[in-house]
């Protein structure tokens, strides 16, 4: 190649491509439709999301009974809680067997039967046992279970504060072994 080449070469213009009509169409209807679907999702994603970044709060506990009518044979008491799932926000009633242990301690258990979520009752065959009308799911005092259940019964944690028993939140029954 010649220098005179040489030098015609290095003057010409740089040829570009050109984008077609066709293809900025597609580019710019393209860009309009994501950033209009992530506005539409984000706020949506932004929705789901929220309650599980909120910080979680201890349990709260419940003023349920004075500590004075509280015996060794266990009695059910009821009582409400307020209780926010999400944006669902209600006070259901909940009810606890609540007795007094041979040290005079005050427990609670939860009414619900280990085996299938049955409601049990106290005593309800003379036997001085919880009984789970169901499929006759059976359970000491403190909650062990006998038969048919493959767990004792859950607790709830008990403070006794001036004189009541305030009940918080259900947990793993820690007085059977």
């Amino acid at each position: 190649m010649s220098n005179h080449e040489h030098q015609e070469s290095a003057h010409k213009p740089l040829q570009r491509k050109e984008m077609s009509r066709r293809q900025f169409l597609s580019y710019t209807l393209g860009g309009t439709t994501a950033f209009m679907m992530g506005g539409a999702v984000l706020p949506m994603v932004r929705f789901a999301v929220d309650p599980l970044l909120e910080k979680k709060t201890e349990g709260t506990f419940v003023k349920v009974v004075e500590e004075s009518k509280i015996t060794t044979d266990p009695q059910e008491f009821k009582f409400q809680i307020h209780q926010v799932d999400g944006w669902y926000v209600s006070d259901p009633e909940l009810s606890a067997w609540v007795s007094k242990d041979a040290n005079n301690k005050v427990f609670a258990l939860s009414p619900i039967c280990k085996h299938l979520g049955c409601t049990i009752a106290w005593n309800a065959k003379g036997k001085d046992e919880y009984d789970c009308p169901c499929h006759d799911a059976r359970y000491t005092k403190d909650g062990k279970n006998i038969t048919v259940a493959p767990n004792p019964l859950d607790e709830y944690e008990v403070k006794i504060e001036n004189g009541f028993v305030y009940l918080g939140p259900v947990k793993p029954n820690s007085r059977v072994g």
